[in-house]
């Protein structure tokens, strides 16, 4: 492993992105950073270039909003199209992820192909939701590992580290989900790429400021989304 790089992306997240950024560019590991930025017109773009100086912080601004699943395909290829990074991490921008967490997610891939920061693998580990969201997303996850049999408890969860060896293993084009579904659409191929992966405990805590871009649509597309990826040939 040479230069760790965290991708994240946003829309709207001005505030967000310019306190995660500086955690991130401390920590221990040397990391880089790509924001994925969907445009937003509150700034984020901008305030993500006034980091520009550092050397380890890049914008990538798509012209549209175009959802988080693109974003990562997005990232993903701007990554491996430049060898000097692995292995590469996916968070979110609003501390939801605790930016400390990375180091013990990297830790993993030491023997792991990629790792899963889980919310459920050591009891429910999530802080500040709405017990209705709390449920939904649980449910969803013991859902998604039914219908794919994924050995995970967290398969719905945006806080992963990569090999970058196991990213090569994806065809990025072929990948059309969303929110919840992307997250499992990726874990589901990687694990039957042979890749293999672990969940590392984490405390999820709601977002610090902003909106949640979560939408019904999103949670509908993961409930279908599920069957397509585990039966492929029927649809």
């Amino acid at each position: 492993m040479s230069k760790p790089l965290i991708v994240i992306p946003t829309y709207n997240e001005h505030e967000n992105i310019g306190n995660i950024i500086p955690r991130l560019l401390a920590l221990p590991l040397e990391v880089s950073v790509l924001v994925v930025d969907d445009s937003s017109p509150d700034g984020t773009g901008d305030t993500v270039l006034s980091f520009k100086d550092t050397g380890r912080v890049h914008l990538l601004s798509r012209p549209e909003k175009k959802g988080l699943g693109q974003a990562y395909v997005a990232g993903f290829s701007w990554a491996l199209e430049r060898p000097e990074f692995d292995p590469i991490v996916q968070m979110d921008a609003d501390f939801s992820h605790d930016p400390d967490s990375v180091l013990d997610l990297v830790k993993e891939l030491a023997e792991h192909d990629f790792v899963i920061g889980s919310r459920y693998v050591s009891g429910v580990n999530v802080v500040n939701w709405p017990l209705h969201r709390l449920m939904l997303s649980w449910l969803a996850n013991k859902y998604s590992k039914f219908i794919t049999g994924l050995p995970v408890e967290d398969a719905t969860g945006g806080f992963k580290a990569f090999r970058r060896s196991a990213l090569e293993k994806l065809d990025l084009s072929t990948i059309r989900s969303d929110g919840y579904s992307f997250q499992i659409e990726v874990t589901y191929k990687l694990y039957k790429a042979k890749c293999s992966v672990t969940e590392v405990p984490i405390v999820f805590i709601d977002r610090h400021s902003g909106t949640s871009k979560m939408s019904r649509s999103i949670v509908w597309e993961a409930a279908w989304m599920v069957w397509h990826i585990r039966f492929p040939w029927l649809f």
